[in-house]
């Protein structure tokens, strides 16, 4: 079981192996942009969206346009080629200009750091706000999508139900030196070893400290 008297060891485990996994997308574009604007638009592109298609597509919209400023002199029909094909596309068009208009009109063209701010923006809800804070500010925050929820549930380190409550209870447990950095390690573990179905367990540098709670079948 992963508990607060190896929380510690995990870690240093997961900071050794994890640049030998698959980063996720958003993550490695930040590294090249700390923007916060790209950050953000990169977020809400990668929404029910594979990491293989958000890259390709966040890196030709922002060849076009990488401030709200620019953003709104683009042409809906530009910013729907430049992202197709993503998830939800045509929605996520609309999604791009209300957001970038709000920035200009109400935070003087700045994405706001601030997570209540930030969720009050049309399709962003607390996964992406945590996401803009830590890769786009370097503020704290626990990101916690379907990865984080699952692997730290099958670890026994929390017991919940929904991804906002894994955030809360990480709240109150993990220590804050790994709130920024638990998305990425997990994100990756998820995307390459500990998958939902069958993960590779006999793989995992992890599995001695892992519960596998849920578990049914593995490799």
């Amino acid at each position: 079981m992963v508990s607060q008297r190896t929380i510690h060891t995990v870690f240093r485990i997961l900071r050794r192996e994890a640049p030998h996994w698959n980063a996720p997308v958003v993550t490695h574009m930040a590294s090249l942009s700390r923007d916060p604007y790209q950050v953000l638009i990169a977020c809400l592109l990668s929404l029910r969206t594979k990491d293989e298609t958000t890259g390709p597509a966040a890196r030709r919209l922002f060849s076009l346009a990488d401030t709200p400023d620019k953003m709104l002199r683009l042409a809906p029909k530009q910013i729907e080629r430049a992202i197709y094909p993503v998830g939800f596309y045509k929605t996520k068009v609309r999604t791009v200009i209300d957001v970038s208009r709000r920035i200009i009109e109400e935070y003087d063209g700045h994405v706001p750091d601030d997570i209540d701010e930030l969720v009050g923006f049309k399709g962003v809800g607390r996964k992406t706000a945590n996401l803009v804070l830590t890769q786009g500010f370097q503020k704290l925050g626990i990101c916690v999508d379907t990865h984080v929820h699952r692997i730290s549930n099958r670890w026994g380190y929390v017991r919940t139900k929904t991804p906002e409550q894994t955030e809360m209870a990480l709240r109150d447990k993990l220590p804050q030196q790994y709130w920024i950095e638990i998305n990425d390690h997990l994100v990756a573990l998820g995307q390459t070893i500990c998958h939902p179905t069958s993960p590779r367990c006999s793989q995992c540098p992890l599995e001695r400290y892992c519960d596998k709670l849920g578990v049914v079948r593995s490799r």
